[in-house]
This record gives C-alpha cells, structure tokens and sequence, in this order.
C-alpha cells in the first residue's frame, strides 16, 4: 500500500508539469477579467474610481504565429531607459552565463541570465553592440524577446584607456585585499574590466 502511494505521488508531479503549458503558449489576456472587477467594484463603492489593475497598462502579446516570422522583435530595456522597443531585427546574440547565445525568430521560448559582455544586435549588414552588466532575457514563442540590463553602453562609446586603468587598480586591490569582502569586490571589478577588456579587443 505504502509502496503503491509513493510511486503515484512520485508520478504526480510529472504529470502536472508535463501538462502545464508555457506562458507564451497561452493566449493574449483580454479585458473580462478587468470588466467584472469593475462591475464589482461599483456595486459595493459606486462613489470611487476603482484601482488601475496591470492589465490597464500591458498591451497583449501578439498570438503565437503558425509559421515563423522572418524578423525577431526585441525590446532592450534599462531601468532609466529604452535602448529598443519592438524593433524587429534578424537576430541577437547576447553574452548569457552559459555561452553565447544566437537568438533568431522562432526561437524556443526561454529564459536566461546575462553576464558581463557583448550584445550584438543584427540588422540586415548592420551590427550594433552594447556592452551589459548583468541582467536577463526572456525568448517568448511568438518570435519576441524582452532584453532587460542593469547597464548597458554602445561599444563605440568605451574608453580603452580607462578600461585598462580600472583593470590594473581592481587587480592591485585584489593582491592587498585582507577581508572576504574586499576579495569579492575587487574580483567583480577584474571580471567586469576583463569583459570589458575582451569586448575591445576581441
């Protein structure tokens, strides 16, 4: 008996996730759910203006196409600005901490972690490059891809010679570090300014 329910809980899970589908697949949300808070909203409180819900400020994703299209549509977002929003392109490849990544329309729908390095962004015979901190990207199954970055700099606007002076100061302050902490932080100042370094001369 014992042995018959672990192996069905065991099951269980399998089961669930192999039947839940990914967000992308899922059609576009319409406004329903929005229409019968507000219905509810004034029948309880009809003197106040109900609360904005985020479906009032998400515009829905297109459906998943059934063929795949021949342009990749990117938003490149920083937390003080837009560098892309919905431009189509024929592909990025962004510095994930697995590898590089090549991303071209019709792309499984994914998520990864970036890491210091190039973002190349593909357009034709042209090739724009940024430079990022850390950040993500999430590959949606309708050929979308939302790049999000703490910092990012076009590559033609880094300075060598600066990059060259942070590197050697953070390597100096590695060899005097005496604490754990200053160990970590001049490590991330050499693998920033490393990266940095490669993205120039690579």
């Amino acid at each position: 008996m014992l042995r018959q329910a672990s192996r069905l809980l065991a099951c269980r899970p399998k089961l669930a996730a192999r039947a839940r589908p990914f967000s992308t697949d899922l059609p576009a949300a319409d406004q329903t759910a929005d229409a019968t808070f507000t219905e509810a909203w004034s029948k309880v409180i009809p003197n106040l203006d109900p609360p904005k819900t985020p479906l009032s400020f998400m515009q829905p994703r297109p459906p998943t196409p059934s063929s795949i299209p021949s342009k990749l549509t990117v938003n490149f977002v920083l937390p003080y600005a837009s560098a892309l929003a919905t431009k189509e392109v024929d592909m990025v490849i962004v510095p994930a901490t697995t590898g590089q990544m090549g991303v071209l329309p019709g792309h499984v729908a994914t998520i990864a972690e970036l890491k210091p390095g190039v973002l190349s962004v593909h357009e034709g015979n042209e090739v724009t490059k940024y430079f990022v901190s850390s950040g993500f990207v999430f590959i949606h199954a309708n050929s979308f891809a939302d790049i999000i970055a703490v910092e990012a700099v076009p590559l033609d606007q880094l300075d060598a010679n600066l990059v060259q002076k942070g590197l050697a100061e953070f390597t100096s302050k590695l060899s005097s570090a005496t604490t754990d902490l200053e160990k970590a932080e001049a490590q991330i100042g050499i693998d920033v300014h490393s990266a940095l370094n490669s993205a120039l001369t690579g």
